[in-house]
């Protein structure tokens, strides 16, 4: 895990493209030697955080249950804690880009995946009308969006711990369907 977590400091800092595994090996306090013992390069690291964000994140929409509004409360605090909580999740998630195309292309499908999921909880709440009627998938992108930009502007030593975000945030973009 320390791993994970030097990486996305790594690529906070310097961006995916210009880190190095001399550089994520030194901040984990490894040797080059023993990281490439876990990891074959970055693009694994970035990979395996991806994979493991995105778990976490269809996980949530798999426990959502209730009222298409509670449902969709739930998973954009989990959301928000995916990028706030572990900032493996936060770099992994928004540089999907930065992968080469053959490991690329199925993370896409993944994310793109969690957005189907995210976006039939919104319909589903438009077709039962706890929702105003709107373009579900325009209004899904913007809440993503939002959700996502969260782990550009937070801070840990901020004044909003990443619970009060979660809850603040995903209490108002649900408001804004009703």
């Amino acid at each position: 895990m320390e791993i994970l977590h030097a990486a996305a400091r790594v690529f906070r800092r310097r961006g995916v493209a210009a880190a190095g595994m001399r550089e994520i090996a030194e901040e984990a306090g490894l040797s080059p030697g023993n990281l490439y013992h876990y990891f074959s390069g970055k693009d694994e690291i970035l990979l395996f955080c991806q994979e493991r964000t995105l778990e976490r994140m269809h996980a949530a929409v798999q426990a959502a249950k209730g009222p298409a509004a509670e449902r969709l409360r739930m998973v954009l605090r989990a959301h928000v804690h995916c990028m706030l909580d572990e900032l493996e999740g936060a770099t992994a998630h928004l540089d999907v880009e930065s992968l080469p195309p053959k490991l690329r292309a199925p993370m896409i499908d993944k994310r793109d995946a969690y957005e189907r999921a995210v976006r039939a909880i919104v319909a589903a709440g438009v077709k039962n009308r706890e929702f105003a009627r709107c373009d579900a998938s325009l209004v899904t992108r913007a809440m993503l969006g939002a959700v996502n930009w969260t782990a550009r502007w937070y801070r840990p030593d901020g004044p909003q711990m990443p619970d009060e975000i979660a809850d603040a945030l995903s209490e108002y973009l649900v408001k804004g369907l009703a």
